[in-house]
């Protein structure tokens, strides 16, 4: 099998979008483990119930917000994967780079908010703090990989693109996961 090899002048491209597709993903799953251990002292014999401060009129605005937030994510990882696998026509995905950098900003800016009311909590619980510090550090990751993403887009679609070299495709690049050689 011959080793991997790369143009001299030019190291292979960081696939961003693979990156984001898997950032998103870990934020999902850290976020569904801050629910599930919220709802761990069931398992236990004790009430997992924080007194609301919510009228009960308005739950189902609320449960209709935590279904958006949740699945606005999931709309992210799928938009993703769809401009990833079109490098033909990356102008066509631009707008969609820059309205996922501030769709990221946003989820990172509303997580801080409950992380530092989780610290302030008086019985808040350490391994609650430890997992929201993991998704503001996740969404912090996400914004840096969505804002390179971003600008990669303006690189490739910018006015002298025809003269540039073609930048390596995630589908046509030679990294052992797209290299049918090693499979």
């Amino acid at each position: 099998m011959p080793p991997l090899s790369f143009p001299a002048d030019r190291p292979p491209a960081v696939d961003q979008a693979m990156r984001l597709r898997w950032l998103w993903l870990a934020w999902l799953l850290a976020m569904l483990f801050h629910v599930d251990l919220g709802l761990m002292p069931l398992f236990h014999g004790q009430s997992p119930e924080i007194e609301s401060q919510v009228p009960v009129a308005m739950l189902p605005l609320l449960f209709g917000a935590m279904l958006g937030y949740f699945l606005v994510p999931l709309a992210c990882l799928v938009t993703i994967a769809y401009a990833a696998s079109d490098p033909g026509h990356p102008a066509r995905w631009r707008p969609w780079r820059r309205l996922h950098f501030w769709i990221s900003v946003v989820y990172t800016i509303s997580n801080l908010p409950h992380l530092i009311a989780d610290i302030l909590v008086p019985d808040s619980r350490p391994d609650q703090v430890a997992l929201m510090v993991v998704l503001v550090l996740i969404g912090l990751l996400i914004n840096r990989e969505g804002w390179a993403w971003w600008r990669e887009a303006s690189r490739i679609a910018g006015p002298a693109a025809a003269q540039r070299p073609a930048i390596a495709s995630p589908a046509s690049s030679n990294t052992p996961s797209n290299n049918t050689e090693l499979r």
